[in-house]
C-alpha cells in the first residue's frame, strides 16, 4: 500500500527544485553577476575571473552558461519526479531524486576539495541539504517495514 509523503515535503522539495532551475538559468542570462558571484566565493574578489585574460574569461563564461543550462534541466526534472512518482508515494520517485542528487555531490564535491576550491564545496553542502532534509524526513514512508518492495 502506497502512502504519500506529507505536503509539507513535497512543496520543500518542488522549491527547491525550482531553485535549481533558477539557479542555472541565472548563470545563462546573468553570466556577468554569477561569474563576479563565483569570483568572490573561491577568490575573494569579484573581478579575479575577469583578470585571467579575455580568452580564459569567455572560456569560463561558456562553461557557466553550459553548467547553468544542465542545472536548469536537472532542476526541472528533479520538478516533474517530486509532482509525479515522488508526489504519489512511490519508491522509484524517493530513490530518483536521492541517487540524482548523491550522483551529482560526491564526484562534485569530492573533486572541488581535491583542487583546493572547498569554497565550492560548502556551497554544494547547502545545496545538497535542500534536498537531503527532506529525502531523510521521508525516507521511512518510502521503505518502512510496512512497504512492499
Amino acid at each position: 500500500m502506497l502512502s504519500t509523503p506529507s505536503l509539507f515535503w513535497i512543496r520543500w522539495l518542488q522549491l527547491a527544485s525550482i531553485g535549481v532551475m533558477l539557479f542555472g538559468l541565472a548563470m545563462v542570462l546573468a553570466p556577468l553577476l554569477t561569474q563576479q558571484g563565483f569570483s568572490l566565493l573561491i577568490y575573494g574578489s569579484s573581478g579575479r575571473i575577469a583578470g585571467f585574460g579575455a580568452e580564459a574569461a569567455a572560456y569560463i563564461a561558456l562553461v557557466h552558461a553550459v553548467l547553468g543550462a544542465v542545472m536548469f534541466g536537472w532542476g526541472a526534472l528533479m520538478l516533474l519526479v517530486v509532482r509525479g512518482p515522488f508526489g504519489r508515494g512511490e519508491k522509484d520517485g524517493w530513490q530518483m531524486l536521492a541517487v540524482s542528487v548523491a550522483a551529482w555531490f560526491v564526484p562534485d564535491t569530492t573533486f572541488s576539495l581535491w583542487s583546493g576550491f572547498w569554497q565550492n564545496a560548502v556551497l554544494n553542502l547547502g545545496f545538497a541539504l535542500l534536498f537531503a532534509a527532506p529525502l531523510a524526513a521521508t525516507w521511512r514512508g518510502f521503505h518502512g517495514a510496512h512497504r512492499a518492495a
